[in-house]
């Protein structure tokens, strides 16, 4: 199935959740890498049947490849986007190892909302970039408080390097050179995908309140993996570092 196809497939959420992948794909080609080596430290770390914290979780991109690795996790997928929770929703219905929760992360407490008080994993993926350094460092915060005595806490997201400039422009050049190509080649941008979406009959209601919500885009920061090592040690984790990285994208990993 294409994506002009899905709006005639308005129940497929398998559907719209390749479409979302094939979107995040145009932006994050090593999106699937990505996810491989989180998943690896999970297991590293925590085991093969941990509690996860599925942080920002949009569709559930994250707690679909959780539980195809690891059958005996549970996760319990946290956001405010009422399109993509809808997505996820459909996606996991009927499933108990799954919990999805309807929470503002700025708000202070938002964890009150979540079914534990404790995850041996906290796991997000381009995401937080949404929200500004000092919202940032709160949320970390309160996710150290969320995080076991020997969990983890990771963020796969864009972390910019400003002490490098000339090899931040060439890399953008050449990746939006990448994306610019792709979209002629009838892959979907954010803009288009959310088009498609408002005009579904299932998820036309919920992508208008999303755009109450966040309007086009969020404007966010972008600090370094410095920052966010720095930030999340200052917050109680004893341990950070990245444990994997492209030219523009970091996985950072800090330990509790």
């Amino acid at each position: 199935m294409t994506d002009a196809d899905i709006t005639t497939a308005t129940a497929d959420w398998h559907a719209w959740q390749e479409s979302w992948d094939r979107q995040q794909e145009w932006y994050l080609p090593d999106r699937e890498e990505r996810f491989r080596i989180m998943l690896d430290m999970v297991e590293a770390l925590v085991g093969t049947a941990p509690r996860v914290l599925d942080l920002a979780c949009g569709t559930g991109s994250i707690t679909a490849r959780l539980l195809a690795r690891f059958p005996d996790a549970t996760s319990t997928g946290v956001d405010l986007d009422p399109a993509l929770l809808a997505i996820a929703e459909g996606t996991f219905a009927g499933d108990e190892r799954v919990r999805l929760v309807t929470a503002d992360l700025k708000d202070p407490d938002w964890p009150a909302e979540l079914p534990y008080d404790s995850y041996d994993a906290v796991l997000t993926a381009t995401a937080l970039h949404w929200l500004h350094r000092e919202p940032l460092a709160d949320l970390y915060g309160r996710v150290a408080g969320l995080v076991r005595a020997g969990g983890v806490f990771m963020n796969a997201d864009h972390m910019i390097d400003e002490t490098t400039p000339r090899i931040n422009a060439a890399e953008r050049a050449q990746r939006h050179a990448r994306m610019d190509q792709a979209k002629r080649d009838g892959i979907l941008g954010w803009a288009e995908w959310w088009q498609l979406a408002a005009e579904d009959p299932v998820l036309a209601e919920p992508t208008a309140r999303r755009y109450e919500i966040y309007g086009e885009h969020a404007d966010g920061d972008m600090p370094s993996a410095r920052w966010h090592a720095r930030v999340l040690r200052e917050k109680g984790f004893g341990e950070a570092r990245p444990v994997w990285c492209s030219p523009s994208d970091t996985l950072l990993l800090a330990v509790k």
